[in-house]
């Protein structure tokens, strides 16, 4: 029996950087797989900005069976809502939804890795900057990866929001100014380059950290989603 599918599910970006670079990442994760034994089919869909659809791709696809794995930080609209509903519209009954990627610590220590290489400094005051939600579950998420990380860098580390949400990158990095930090380093808590961390460059930080990306924490954590999910396809099946 051929291994499910797996079915690489993004936001969608305008960013032609973001758009490569989720397929160099479900090229990552299928490297991956082959290298421990498996040898799934992996596909890219998105559920805003561009297509294909999960939908338009699970009904495409001629494996047996696919995992979903939605590459979100947060749990939000799109993964309780937007996910399920495009499995559904597949017409398809063999399909499991993997957990978001988000968060988890191996992020956090990606993150730190990111940080380190942007310069940041013991002493430096560090803020989580994800893109925000207007689905409260989405910001618990944030609130949780901020905690991750503070406890990866043994320091604290201010959540805020670039696009939906408060506060704003640019208000928390002017507060930690007017209270004394002389250096204020930003974590980009998004997945791909693109207007968001574009945007980060713009707020006043003496140093703003690369996304998560292609890192290969990132491709193994993925990887783990996958395998978690088709044991449990095995156990089901049997």
């Amino acid at each position: 029996m051929s291994a499910p599918a797996l079915v690489l599910v993004a936001h969608g970006t305008r960013s032609a950087k973001g758009v490569q670079l989720i397929g160099t990442l479900a090229a990552a994760v299928r490297a991956e797989l082959a290298g421990s034994g498996a040898a799934p089919q992996v596909h890219t869909a998105f559920v805003d900005v561009l297509g294909p659809t999960p939908a338009e791709v699970l009904r495409e696809m001629d494996s047996a069976a696919a995992v979903v794995v939605p590459a979100f930080l947060a749990s939000g609209y799109h993964v309780y809502q937007d996910v399920p509903r495009e499995v559904r519209d597949s017409g398809r009954s063999d399909v499991v939804v993997t957990p978001a990627l988000g968060p988890d610590p191996m992020l956090a220590r990606v993150m730190r890795m990111r940080l380190r290489e942007a310069g940041m400094r013991r002493g430096d005051a560090v803020v989580l900057a994800a893109a925000g939600s207007s689905d409260a579950r989405a910001r618990h998420d944030v609130r949780h990866a901020t905690a991750l990380l503070a406890a990866e860098l043994g320091t604290r580390v201010h959540t805020a929001y670039i696009a939906t949400g408060e506060p704003r990158v640019p208000d928390v990095v002017a507060a930690l100014r007017n209270s004394g930090h002389r250096r204020v380093f930003v974590a980009s808590y998004l997945l791909a380059h693109g207007l968001f961390h574009r945007r980060l460059h713009e707020v006043g930080a003496d140093g703003v950290a690369e996304p998560l990306g292609t890192h290969p924490a990132v491709v193994r954590l993925l990887a783990e989603r996958y395998r978690t999910a088709t044991r449990d396809l095995s156990v089901a099946a049997a």
